[in-house]
């Protein structure tokens, strides 16, 4: 057993560098002409963040002191969050890589034809104008009437220029091969005119087309990954919307057709989410004027000394049959015992394997799975036996696993948590797996699973593509 934890743990850890270093790769090695400074900083950027991450995972998990979670949470579970979609974008960039490089191709192929295939309105190119031809003394005396100018004499030049032929009697410059009368290549002797070019000064290189291919897609990927984190920061921090759902109910009396339960799950009250989203939270459910409210699990991540103050607000909770609460895994992780004291002290009813007759149904609540290794696992029989089974059941239960052991108890309607929807796409198609609803509402035989996406988050405070919710579950009787 041990082995095989060692082999996997090997396999992810090789994934995750493997990973990163490709990251590293496409947004700083490969959009840098050669090594230096930003290589370096970028190795730094992603050795740093996994190690913020991996250091705020630890602190949360040994119960370091809380001010210490609280400063290594944000950039450590940010960077979490925006390294998988680093990875998505720079994937997602090499799909867009070949057709930008193939794009430049062709616009500079139409560019190269368009410079040598200029012509005359004609359509015929151009023909290039001869430069006239200078002229030089001998044949300026041969025509008529033309008086001949002698050679300069020897005592016109200056001294160290003997035999230089010079055009203006200026000396120095006249015989510098390359200028006037220095012979030429073949022999023969080549002057300056003034229709001959100046020669331009060259052009500096440029980057290399693959550059600058690197450098745009690398610029987009980050452009992305970060604009997609910041949205989905702000979808969180913002606070959970509501979401109306109307189930119907076969049992439910025609008096309680259109009775109102707001279900909240994964709070995650923590480093990161503290006291002010609580109290959205709490506004946000009261204002729909629920019959009861029911908090379905993963409510805090941490102590009860330390997110006590946090927790506060749910004390403003109003509801016309009250509130109750279950457990989630994360409480186990936090002191489940402690915590269901402080709900309870908080004026939440706490349902342990439990059951409550309401007016029009009965209400019932089970621990979470994650609670067996306590001791304190969910007991259907005591929660749901020697109850009426004419009348309809709702069973509050963290995880939607649940369901079946729910099926088997022939309770009409459960309401869960657990999944976050999947919180980071693509992570949603992994919770598909291994849930059997992932949100919204199911049915399984004579039972309905209703799964809410949840108020909060867990790790990074970011949702992409599953966006947090508080449900109000409208039930509806068919006798109406």
């Amino acid at each position: 057993m041990v082995i095989v934890f060692v082999l996997v743990a090997s396999l992810v850890l090789a994934v995750v560098v493997t990973a990163n270093w490709y990251v590293w790769r496409r947004l700083f090695r490969d959009t840098t002409s050669g090594p230096g400074l930003v290589r370096r900083a970028g190795a730094v950027l992603i050795a740093g963040g996994w190690v913020l991450a991996v250091t705020a995972l630890v602190a949360e998990r040994s119960g370091a002191p809380f001010r210490l979670q609280q400063v290594l949470a944000w950039p450590g579970f940010l960077w979490l969050a925006l390294s998988i979609y680093l990875l998505l974008a720079v994937v997602a960039g090499e799909i867009v890589r070949p057709l930008l490089r193939r794009f430049l191709d062709h616009r500079a192929r139409r560019t190269d034809q368009g410079l040598h295939g200029r012509s005359t309105d004609t359509g015929a190119p151009a023909a290039a104008t001869p430069a006239p031809e200078p002229v030089t003394a001998p044949a300026a005396a041969s025509r008529p009437g033309t008086p001949a100018t002698p050679p300069p004499s020897r005592t016109d030049q200056a001294p160290g220029t003997e035999g230089a032929p010079s055009t203006d009697g200026v000396p120095g410059t006249d015989g510098v091969p390359g200028t006037d009368g220095a012979p030429g290549t073949d022999g023969v002797p080549q002057r300056l005119t003034t229709a001959d070019p100046a020669p331009a000064p060259a052009a500096p290189a440029g980057p290399s087309r693959r550059l600058f291919v690197s450098r745009v897609v690398a610029g987009a990927a980050a452009a992305a990954a970060v604009g997609t984190v910041g949205y989905g920061t702000y979808g969180v921090l913002r606070g959970p919307k509501v979401k109306r759902v109307t189930v119907p109910l076969a049992k439910l009396p025609r008096a309680a057709h259109g009775y109102r339960i707001a279900v909240v799950s994964d709070v995650h009250l923590g480093p990161v989410l503290g006291r002010g989203f609580a109290q959205k939270v709490v506004d946000t459910i009261n204002g729909t004027q629920p019959d009861l409210i029911a908090v379905v699990g993963d409510l805090v991540d941490g102590s009860v000394k330390d997110l006590g103050p946090a927790a506060a607000p749910l004390a403003q909770l109003r509801a016309r049959h009250g509130s109750y609460f279950v457990t989630g895994n994360h409480e186990y992780f936090s002191g489940a015992e402690q915590w269901v004291e402080e709900v309870r002290r908080l004026g939440i009813d706490p349902l342990e394997n439990a059951r409550r007759e309401m007016p029009y149904f009965d209400l019932a609540g089970v621990n979470d799975v994650a609670g067996e290794d306590e001791g304190q696992g969910p007991d259907f029989a005591k929660a749901l036996g020697d109850r009426d089974t004419a009348r309809a059941c709702v069973l509050l239960a963290h995880q939607p696993v649940q369901i079946h052991d729910a099926v088997e108890h022939g309770v009409d309607l459960q309401l869960s948590g657990h999944t976050h929807g999947g919180q980071l796409w693509p992570g949603s198609l992994i919770a598909a797996g291994a849930n059997p609803t992932l949100a919204g509402l199911d049915r399984y035989g004579d039972t309905q699973l209703y799964v809410s996406r949840g108020a909060g988050a867990w790790g990074p405070p970011t949702r992409v593509g599953a966006p947090s919710d508080i449900t109000v579950i409208e039930l509806a009787s068919k006798q109406a």
